[in-house]
Parts: C-alpha cells; sequence; structure tokens
C-alpha cells in the first residue's frame, strides 16, 4: 500500500548521458548558502517509493565526497543534500546509476498532482473488471463443467489480463524498475502475488482445470487499489498545510527601475535591492522594508493577530502578507528563496523528512522486510508442497503470504503521525523542523525562557528619553538601528535628522551590544559592564536600572531606562506547563530587578539575572549534566547557543534569523500558549505513535503465521493488508479532534 508512495513511477527511464545532467553551474544557482562553504541543494526525485528507496538513496549520497548529510522527503517526494566546498559532488549522476531520475527542484513549476486521479481510473477499471468476472465465477462455482466452464475461464481470463496490465501497472513499473537496478521495493511482492495468481489460474485454465482464480487476482489488485487510493487522499489531506501556505506567495510585483520607469517582474527575478510597489489588495511577495507609503496589512500570518496592523516607511514587512488599503514602495531584503514564507515553507515540508528514533526503526525494519517477505513466501511454498504434494495449494499460500506481509502499515506508523502533528502545530501557529524534534520536546522535563523579547514582546518603552541629552540620544538611535534587540528598536524609534557624523564603522556583539568607531572614539551602546569599561559616569547619565548605557572611549555618557510589556497570555502558559509536570526558570542578560519584576508577574520561581550569552549555556549544561532534558524558548542572537546547547528549543517569528534557524520550533503568534500546546500535541503524537507501532506489529505477528498455516486465501490477505494500512492512516487523524483549552 501507500509505504509505497503511489504515482511516483514513470515510464521514462533515466538517460545517463552526461549531457542530460544539470552542470556544476546550474547546481550552484539552485542551491542555497548555508554559510562558509556549506550549501544545500533540494532534488525532485518522483520516483522514490518506500523505505528500501529513501535507504538506498541516503545511504549512497552519504557515502559521495563532500556531502554533508542527505534526506528523503516521501510525502513531497524531495531530497535535500547539504554539501561544502567548492567542488560539486556528484549527486546526479549517482541517483541515475541508482535508477532514480532527479531534476533540481523548482517551486515555481509545481505542477498538479495527478496521481490521485490515476488511481481512481485504475480503481474504476480493476472494479469493472472483478465485477464481470465475479459474475462469470458463479456460473462456474453453480456448477457448470466441460465446455462451459472453460469457456467462461476463457472469458475471465481475457477481461482480467487488460486490467491487470492497466490497473495494476503502478505495481509493475514501479517493481520492475526496482529490479532491473538490482533492487527491491514494496511494490515487488504485490506485483509477484497478482502475477502468481493470474499465471496459476491461466494455467488451470489451459489444462481444463477445475479451479481458476482470475475472479481472486482481480479482486486482490482492486482491493489494494482501494486502499491505495484512501491512503493517498489522507496523505494528501494532511500535507494541504503546505500547499495552502505556499499559495500566500506572490507571484511577482512591479519593480521601480532607474528614472523611475516600471517593469512586473516574476518573483524569481526579484533580487535584494529592488524597489517594489505593491498596490492594495496584493500579497507582499518577498520580505522588504517599506520606503514610502501607508497602509493597513493583514499579517495573520506572520503574527496570528486577526486584526490588520498599520505599517508606513521604516516598517519592516515579511513574504506573504497582504496589503489591504494603500499602495506601497518597498526595497526587497531578500530573495523569494530566503524569504519568511519560503523558511516556513521549508519548516513543514521538513516536517515529515525527520528522522525520529521510531522512525529510524521502523524504516530500517522496513527496509529489510522486503527479502523477508519473499523468503517467508518461499519457505510456505516448499513446506506445503513437501507436506502435502498439492502445488496448486501451496503456490496460493504463498502468494497469500506475499500480499500479506507487505510492511506497509509499518512504514506509514511513523510518518503519517509527524505529517498530522506537524498540520495540527501549524494551524496552532507553530512551525516544527522535523519529527525527531517532537519526539524530543516530549520528553523534557524542564523549560528555560529569555526574557527580553521572549517573556516580554518584541517591543519595550523608552521612558527616560526626555532626560537624555537629544545629542547622545542621536548617536544612540543611529546606532541602534544595526541590531533588532527590543530595547535597540525603542532607542532606534527616536532616530531623526541629524548633524552629528555618521559611524565610520559599526558591528554587533551577540549578547553585549553595538560597538561603532566614530572621529576616532569608540562608542558602545549595550550592557554598562562591557559599554562603561572604566566604570565612570559621564554627562548627564545616570546608571541605568536596566543596565543599558551609551559609552565614549569607555565612559558612560547616557544611560536608558526601559519598560517591557509580556507576551499575552504568558503567565497562563507558564502555569501550564507547571501542570503539565516541568520545572520553568527565567535567564536573562537584565538586571535582578528588572528580571524579578517579570518573574513576580509570570509566577516564574527561579531565575537568573545578568547572563551573558555563555552563561546561558552553562546554566543549560548544568541542567542537563543533573538528568534534566531542557526546552529552550529564546530570542535574539545571544540566544542562539542556548537554542542550540538545550535537548531542544522553540524561537517566535520575531527572532532574529539565526535565531529561527537555530530554534526547533518557531511560532507565529504573540501568544506564548503555543509553548504548552506544541508540548501536548507532541506528547500525543508520541502515544499515537506507539500505538501505530503496536499495531503494525501485532498484526504482523498474527497475519504471518495465520498465513503461512494455510487459512488464508490472496483476496483475504489484501484485504487484511490494506485495512492494516488504513487503521494506521485513520488512528493519526485522530490527532486533528485534539483540541486544548484555550487554543
Amino acid at each position: 500500500m501507500s509505504c509505497c508512495a503511489p504515482g511516483a513511477e514513470t515510464t521514462l527511464d533515466m538517460i545517463d548521458t552526461a549531457s542530460a545532467l544539470p552542470s556544476s553551474d546550474e547546481i550552484k544557482l539552485a542551491s542555497r548558502s548555508l554559510g562558509g562553504d556549506t550549501h544545500q541543494t533540494d532534488l525532485s526525485v518522483p520516483t522514490v517509493h518506500c523505505a528500501a528507496c529513501m535507504q538506498t538513496v541516503e545511504t549512497a549520497l552519504r557515502k559521495l565526497e563532500g556531502i554533508e548529510s542527505a534526506r528523503v522527503n516521501l510525502s513531497t517526494k524531495r531530497v535535500s543534500v547539504r554539501w561544502h566546498g567548492d567542488q560539486v559532488p556528484p549527486i546526479f549522476a549517482t541517483l541515475g546509476r541508482l535508477g532514480y531520475e532527479a531534476h533540481l527542484f523548482d517551486p515555481g513549476s509545481a505542477k498538479q498532482d495527478k496521481t490521485l486521479s490515476e488511481l481512481i481510473r485504475a480503481v474504476a477499471i480493476s472494479g469493472f473488471a472483478a465485477g464481470n468476472i465475479m459474475l462469470l465465477s458463479v456460473s462456474v462455482w453453480s456448477g457448470a463443467e466441460g465446455a462451459t466452464r472453460d469457456l467462461f475461464h476463457w472469458v475471465s481470463a481475457l477481461i482480467a489480463l487488460p486490467a491487470l496490465a492497466f490497473a495494476g501497472g503502478i505495481y509493475f513499473r514501479s517493481a520492475g524498475k526496482a529490479l532491473r537496478h538490482g533492487r527491491v521495493n514494496m511494490d515487488v511482492p504485490i506485483a509477484v502475488g497478482i502475477s502468481l495468481a493470474y499465471g496459476m489460474s491461466l494455467y488451470e485454465t489451459i489444462t481444463h482445470g477445475e479451479h481458476a482464480y482470475f475472479d481472486a487476482s482481480v479482486s486482490l489488485l482492486f482491493i489494494l487499489l482501494i486502499g491505495r487510493a484512501l491512503d493517498h487522499a489522507m496523505r494528501e489531506r494532511a500535507r494541504t498545510a503546505v500547499t495552502g501556505l505556499s499559495r500566500l506567495a506572490g507571484r511577482g510585483a512591479i519593480v521601480l527601475r532607474s528614472g523611475r520607469t516600471r517593469e512586473y517582474l516574476s518573483i524569481g527575478q526579484i533580487e535584494p535591492g529592488m524597489e517594489l510597489v505593491i498596490a492594495a489588495g496584493e500579497r507582499v511577495p518577498v520580505d522588504g522594508d517599506i520606503l514610502h507609503g501607508s497602509s493597513d496589512v493583514d499579517c495573520s500570518l506572520v503574527s496570528g493577530e486577526s486584526r490588520p496592523c498599520a505599517v508606513g516607511p521604516g516598517s519592516d514587512i515579511q513574504a506573504g502578507t497582504l496589503n489591504l488599503t494603500g499602495p506601497l514602495t518597498m526595497r526587497a531584503t531578500a530573495a523569494a528563496k530566503d524569504s519568511f514564507l519560503a523558511q516556513m515553507v521549508r519548516l513543514m515540508e521538513a516536517a515529515e523528512g525527520g528522522r525520529s528514533q521510531y522512525r529510524k526503526i521502523a524504516d530500517r525494519v522496513s527496509a529489510l522486510y522486503a527479502p523477508m517477505v519473499h523468503l517467508a513466501a518461499l519457505v510456505t511454498f516448499l513446506g506445503w508442497i513437501t507436506a502435502s504434494g498439492d502445488w496448486h495449494l501451496a503456490g496460493t499460500t504463498a502468494i497469500a503470504v506475499l500480499i500479506i506481509t507487505c510492511p506497509c502499515a509499518l512504514g506509514l506508523a511513523v510518518p503519517i503521525v509527524q505529517v498530522v502533528a506537524a498540520r495540527r502545530l501549524f494551524e496552532a501557529g507553530v512551525m516544527v523542523k522535523d519529527g525527531s524534534a517532537m519526539e524530543r520536546l516530549a520528553a523534557i522535563d524542564t523549560t528555560v525562557f529569555d526574557k527580553t523579547g521572549t517573556l516580554t514582546r518584541a517591543r519595550a518603552r523608552l521612558v527616560n528619553a526626555p532626560s537624555i541629552d537629544p545629542a547622545m540620544l542621536a548617536i544612540a538611535a543611529e546606532m541602534a538601528t544595526h541590531s533588532r534587540h527590543p530595547y535597540s528598536r525603542a532607542i532606534a524609534a527616536f532616530l531623526g535628522p541629524s548633524s552629528q557624523p555618521r559611524p565610520a564603522s559599526i558591528s554587533e556583539q551577540p549578547g553585549f551590544g553595538v560597538e561603532a568607531s566614530m572621529e576616532g572614539n569608540i562608542w558602545r551602546l549595550g550592557r554598562e559592564g562591557w559599554a562603561g569599561w572604566k566604570a565612570a559616569t559621564g554627562g548627564n547619565g545616570k546608571r541605568g536600572s536596566c543596565g543599558t548605557v551609551l559609552s565614549r572611549d569607555g565612559v558612560v555618557v547616557a544611560a536608558f531606562d526601559f519598560e517591557d510589556y509580556t507576551r499575552a497570555d504568558a503567565g497562563v502558559a507558564v502555569t501550564a506547563l507547571k501542570h503539565a509536570g516541568l520545572a520553568v526558570e527565567m535567564l536573562s542578560g537584565d538586571t535582578a530587578k528588572a528580571c524579578g519584576e517579570v518573574a513576580k508577574a509570570l509566577g516564574i520561581g527561579n531565575f537568573v539575572p545578568s547572563l551573558h550569552p555563555a552563561g546561558k549555556v552553562k546554566r543549560i549544561e548544568a541542567l542537563t549534566k543533573a538528568g534534566h532534558k531542557v526546552l529552550m524558548v529564546g530570542d535574539g542572537l545571544n540566544d542562539t547557543p542556548a537554542l542550540a546547547a538545550a535537548h531542544v528549543s522553540m524561537a517566535p517569528a520575531s527572532a532574529a534569523d539565526i535565531g529561527r534557524n537555530a530554534a526547533d520550533f518557531v511560532f507565529l503568534r504573540e501568544s506564548l500558549l503555543a509553548v504548552p500546546l506544541a508540548l501536548d500535541i507532541s506528547r500525543k503524537a508520541g502515544w499515537l505513535i506507539r500505538q501505530n507501532v503496536a499495531i503494525a506489529i501485532v498484526y504482523n505477528v498474527f497475519a504471518v503465521p495465520i498465513a503461512m498455516s494455510g487459512y488464508v486465501t490472496p483476496l483475504i490477505a489484501a484485504i487484511a493488508m490494506s485495512t492494516s494500512s488504513l487503521t494506521v492512516v485513520a488512528n493519526a487523524m485522530r490527532l486533528h479532534a485534539f483540541r486544548k483549552r484555550g487554543d
């Protein structure tokens, strides 16, 4: 059934000539840079079928020099390859030798999936043939003999042959291609079983035998195709979240050229730095900054808020948001493939590609299962032919074993739950990278929150601006524009026309602040101990209670006081985590006073203030050494090391790009209720995975001995195998009915 994803077969043979393969330059242009000399190339490989195919592809690619990882996604028929260096590994040549047709993935050229319509046609043809052959069989069962019986058998053979050839082509093409390249996939035992059933029936017809099983062979195919079609429909339903998210991307935009000429470009042609015109009613195609115009935009995709947000010059705007009321001119800051929306789509697609411990075991067993199935069928045939001497009975029993032992339920047990759970989380505003992250989240016993930008919103208010020297405030605002920290944004809001010189160089030190060089002086904006290294206060500045200061050559010249706003329902989320049996802590680089106020308001009893990024990592490592499994929820550059050090991590969508990349989960909404909800769904998914694995194991424990004992016909075997697979899928769909209070 659907452990071999349907519709991926193709009648085209792989062309092994070098001219048919993309060049190294084409591969580099289609790849995404991951920093340094590491790249990721996404390939579309429509002939990947099952766990055996996954293991074959991943093992072969990982052996190539320069490749760090290779991961197959069965739902999308995609292979993601990470490689490093200037020399592109021979990815396509390797796949071609294995018999897999591959091409560079292009999201803009995605076509409608025709698999379901093909399956429905196959079901209709096999069902029509099975019904007519069954009517003829009734006459034989009723006592037709001699020439009449032979005539009915020949008519049945003529009806069954084209039906098996067309409707069974899905299995035969898949099995044939695998065998030609020295592989065995899950369609091989099915194809062998159907062929043997027809061959035995044809032999009986030629030799004027009493029994023929044309009805069984066609009905067997009919039942298998029904199961496969239903499974494919349910899998696609589980993945519609990715499809819907992809459709939110704009198809292109009007670009302002030099001389203010206008030209429409498709989304793939838009590059960072281009000026775009977004009319009211259009979706924003790429991430950017607004240059001119004011409007209300629908940011529900990004923030989960249903109310429109007002934006104007200087505002950030992300791909997928909808411009509602007025025209906007924006400058693109990222290409479409690097936009926020593209990152969210990749996170969703990666969910099924993940390898949790359960899935690794299931994949390994499924990959070994096909040869075991054939061995079991051979042993059954030899055993029955030895015991009874009836080769007909031995062959029928062996066919039943081939069919009933196909490990479809085991192959589906884990990935279908991961796909459904990923969609369920997406509906709640949480993006998950892979299934292993959900497994790790279900096992945590401690949650550690960053304060600024996480427990508090990514917006703060500067409360002592009137008491700060305007010249110093102007310098601080200029420096603050180079940081995404909430306090920096609060200071940057005071940026305006100024006669102050602009910095010659500027850089951000994660966890400390921003440093700039201007007219021979070193200016620092950030943590008091770092910026005011001469431990003196100059100008009219006072040491701020929040610990954020501006210094010139190590002397503090201004201090800043802020007011934080806690995220909506943060206190409720903390309480929910405690009720789930988790310990909750808060880590922050802020002062003890500021941390204490937030901790008291949210009911957090344990917090550690004034921490550098390394201090957060040490605290998480200390918890880990004490036997705890830690969830880190953080935002910003200074939280990235801690996110990587934790057992599992989560970041808001407002986090810096590096923070989102380091996190295992990204939540899109202001409310922190996403954290306990993700925990609950992950625990529920883990329970369903264990149930599915148990169903698959129990099915095989009982089905295989019964089939080998001769108590199961091929038709009953097909019904049992399809039922086990559909049971696993239906069990996974129970996650859709799972609702948490407050969701």
